[in-house]
């Protein structure tokens, strides 16, 4: 039996996603379109969107916050529901949205909180507060809310109050280790370009302090521990993270020539995006 479609535009952005899309897009049947930026993948993320009913169009890399307020602009309905290619609704999401979206879309609302459970080398976390039912807003009207323009890291601002759904959506993170490393080279020179463009100031001296006090943070106050040595992985990985792009912004600013150089590195191994 199919499902009725309400006018909502599910958008995704999308670099080399072919081995995840599919599932992505098959699990919001009742979007009236589904939409595909993507920013020049060079396997069958296209082709496979395409055959799974999204419309897709190319945007040369803008940023994620520049790329997501450039996808809104592109879509047919108002209201949109964002999600990224390594995500999906659950089935019991899925039905929640179904029964309270036309309420929801007929109020003056901006937004709605969505809550996410994460699946982390291979199983989900049971414990680690973060990827255990943690709120994002994903869910918006495109007049009453709008991303903000950071290269990574971004957030979805808007006014007002936004309710919560109960069911969760599930993100498949990073399928392996070297993924996650990847990610962190990524995520680590588009954080260290927005604080040079801002002129942030380097101050070297927190690096210490930062690991331990991050590491804490999630090993200890956010429960980390309790997921045995994934939670042990996720709260390490967090803290060398936070030192490393301290000590990769006190290259580019002692050194800035760097940043071309790494640039183009990354984009050799298809990082850079």
């Amino acid at each position: 039996m199919s499902t009725a479609t309400l006018p909502l535009t599910l958008a995704v952005i999308t670099h080399n996603e072919a081995d995840n899309i599919a599932r992505c897009l098959d699990s919001v049947p009742f979007a009236a379109e589904k939409l595909v930026v993507d920013s020049g993948s060079d396997d069958d993320t296209v082709t496979v969107a395409q055959a799974h009913g999204a419309r897709v169009i190319h945007q040369d890399w803008l940023g994620f916050g520049s790329q997501r307020n450039f996808a809104s602009g592109q879509c047919s309905h108002d209201w949109i529901l964002v999600l990224d290619a390594d995500e999906a609704l659950s089935p019991e999401l899925a039905a929640e949205l179904q029964q309270r979206l036309p309420g929801l879309m007929a109020s003056d609302i901006p937004a709605a909180w969505l809550r996410r459970s994460t699946i982390y080398m291979g199983r989900p976390m049971r414990w680690y507060r973060p990827s255990v039912g943690e709120r994002m807003a994903r869910l918006y009207h495109r007049d009453r809310a709008r991303w903000s323009d950071a290269r990574v890291h971004e957030s979805l601002r808007f006014e007002g109050t936004a309710p919560t759904l109960r069911e969760v959506f599930n993100h498949i993170n990073n399928p392996t280790l070297p993924h996650k490393q990847l990610k962190v080279l990524r995520y680590t020179e588009l954080k260290c370009r927005d604080w040079l463009e801002r002129g942030k100031p380097v101050r070297m001296w927190q690096a210490p302090f930062v690991f331990v006090l991050a590491f804490l943070k999630d090993y200890l106050f956010r429960l980390a521990f309790l997921d045995g040595w994934r939670g042990f992985m996720i709260a390490h990985t967090a803290a060398s993270y936070a030192i490393f792009k301290r000590m990769r912004y006190y290259e580019m600013r002692h050194n800035p020539e760097s940043v071309a150089r790494a640039a183009s590195l990354l984009r050799k191994h298809e990082i850079d995006r």
